[in-house]
């Protein structure tokens, strides 16, 4: 298994931005399909976007236009630029990683991201 290990969350205003990384450990990040999802209290875990060993994006709707995910596989990082946030942004954002030729399923320990006024 990685090692994922999230930063950047905190408190913002509406209409706000922030930039989460996601450090990643091990020589294999570059294999690595790669991902962003967020649980709101009270809520299920759910996607937010993810990107592929090959670059290849997807969105949830709700952060299509907003957020924008990328990979420094030089850095063994994830990111997740978030512009425009809206209280419904609030949540803990987890970061996963997927190898499944290597059976890797792995986690992060979450960040917060509020936002208010």
């Amino acid at each position: 298994q990685v090692q994922l290990v999230e930063s950047g969350g905190g408190l913002v205003q509406p209409g706000g931005s922030l930039r989460l990384p996601c450090a990643i450990s091990g020589n294999i990040f570059s294999i690595l399909d790669v991902g962003w999802y967020r649980q709101a209290p009270g809520k299920q875990r759910e996607l937010v976007a993810r990107i592929s060993a090959g670059g290849t994006t997807n969105y949830a709707d709700s952060a299509k236009g907003r957020f924008t995910i990328s990979r420094d596989n030089a850095e063994n990082t994830l990111y997740l630029q978030m512009n425009s946030l809206k209280p419904e942004d609030t949540a803990v954002y987890y970061c996963n990683a997927v190898a499944e030729t290597y059976r890797i399923n792995s986690w992060g320990q979450g960040t917060q991201v509020t936002v208010s006024s």
